[in-house]
């Protein structure tokens, strides 16, 4: 395994939150040197008969969500110029939940360093292509300087526990698609098959041409785009690849988890232990050992030495909650910052009760800052995945369209409140500074021409402000 994908199963690890995954990387040769240190090393396992205590936080996952969602909460906008253009690719953009799949896609690639948007389409399910999401660690790139010039995505069909294991791949060139099916081990590729091998590749074998296993796609472009999350990668400067939103933080993220562990150990060592003398516990008989009745009330009078320790004795240890407070609080806000976003958009900072978009936006500099370097990586690949799209839809399903890369707009990542939207066209009106189309467009800008004229028309006509055409007054009369 290469580092670049060594570090994707790491990153792979912290996001997918699951201890168990998080342990064995840890205990992977490739982490050896220094896992001595991390929590997720040290103990090779709960004793028997107890449970593993570690805690995790799963700030890794919140951060790769938040990354996502000020990219792609408020759904983009894709704009061609020709009009039967751009109403089919809003269809294709509706029907196939575009705006959801770059949500994923996004989360994904904050996650891992970059993901892959991959066009394909299968006939018998809708006629129309799809768009979807290809994670970074199940695909083998070839870049020529820094463009992606072809793409081998590979899966895992089935496995018997590693003695044999089926795999597909799906290499991705400009005008090509070439599936091959192997049998294999756990850590061998083994020997291509037919792809009528296994069930879940048959189906391809029917839309094979006459290049063997590779079906042409009839455009030109390459059906499969890179996403890089940001560059350039910290570890290899010259690495095409993307770095992920946790480059730098994986010391933080098992900080933070040592200190929530330590925080919830105070919290069983500090419950309240009653240490009685040998003399108040009852024998329950030979084998059968002895108990203490903590809810009894009235005892008989024992003959116990008049020692010092000889009573019952509380014992009840202290919870260092502000210590670990501070603790995590630090190392959180410290990995959020490494990430490149603001603390607000965590929940954390100074918050106040109701805000603007505008003092929102303000507060939350840094992110919004990461947010936009992250979309012209985005927009790009999005423009080149989405005319992929509408040439592959020309050539198999709607002939009558003009295949055109769409420009991309992205939405707010703040939607601004209503009231203060009100307020602000309020004031404009108030001082004469904008016309009637101008306000509608700033309170309706997914609208069309079209829509804004006709909704200008309306308000022109119900506050009598409309004027009728001078040249019209004769024949009126």
């Amino acid at each position: 395994m290469t580092a670049a994908y060594r570090e994707m199963r790491t990153d792979d690890a912290w996001y997918s939150g699951d201890r168990t995954r998080l342990a064995h990387v840890y205990r992977d040769a490739g982490h050896r040197r220094d896992g001595h240190r991390r929590l997720w090393s040290r103990h090779r396992g709960p004793e028997p008969g107890h449970r593993d205590r570690r805690m995790h936080i799963p700030l890794a996952a919140d951060i790769a969500s938040t990354s996502a969602s000020l990219l792609f909460s408020e759904p983009p906008t894709f704009t061609v110029s020709d009009s039967a253009t751009q109403g089919r690719l809003a269809e294709l953009a509706e029907a196939d939940g575009v705006a959801n799949t770059l949500l994923e896609a996004a989360e994904v690639c904050a996650a891992l360093g970059g993901v892959y948007l991959r066009v394909t389409w299968d006939a018998s399910l809708v006629a129309r292509p799809l768009l979807t999401v290809m994670h970074a660690d199940r695909a083998v790139p070839e870049f020529v300087f820094g463009i992606l010039r072809g793409v081998t995505f590979w899966r895992v069909l089935s496995s018997d526990g590693g003695a044999t294991v089926w795999r597909h791949l799906e290499r991705h060139e400009p005008g090509l698609i070439t599936h091959g099916l192997y049998q294999g081990t756990a850590d061998q590729l083994g020997r291509r098959v037919p792809l009528t091998e296994h069930p879940s590749t048959a189906p391809l074998a029917a839309s094979l041409g006459p290049a063997g296993d590779a079906i042409e796609t009839g455009v030109p472009m390459l059906t499969a785009v890179y996403v890089p999350n940001m560059r350039p990668h910290r570890l290899d400067r010259e690495s095409p690849h993307g770095r992920s939103d946790f480059q730098g933080a994986h010391d933080m993220f098992d900080e933070l988890d040592e200190v929530w562990s330590s925080w919830m150990r105070d919290i069983r060592l500090a419950r309240a232990r009653l240490i009685v003398p040998d003399a108040y516990l009852r024998d329950h008989g030979p084998g059968r050992g002895a108990s203490f009745d903590a809810d009894r009330e009235i005892w008989q009078t024992v003959s116990v030495p008049p020692t010092e320790n000889a009573g019952i004795t509380l014992a009840q240890f202290a919870i260092r909650v502000e210590e670990h407070q501070a603790s995590a609080d630090a190392l959180t806000q410290q990995a959020v910052r490494s990430a490149g976003y603001s603390l607000q958009s965590f929940g954390l900072g100074d918050q106040v009760a109701a805000a603007t978009a505008t003092e929102v936006t303000a507060r939350e500099r840094k992110s919004m800052i990461t947010r936009d370097t992250k979309a012209r990586y985005w927009a790009p690949a999005v423009a080149d995945a989405l005319h992929t799209m509408l040439a592959l839809d020309q050539q198999l399903f709607t002939p009558g369209i003009v295949p055109e890369r769409p420009k991309i707009a992205f939405g707010d990542a703040v939607s601004e409140d209503p009231q203060s939207v009100a307020q602000t066209l309020s004031l404009l009106t108030q001082a004469q500074a904008v016309s009637v189309d101008t306000r509608v467009r700033l309170l309706h800008p997914e609208w069309d021409d079209d829509a804004v004229q006709i909704e200008v028309e309306r308000i022109l006509v119900e506050t009598g402000a409309a004027v009728p055409d001078p040249m019209q007054l004769g024949a009126l009369a």
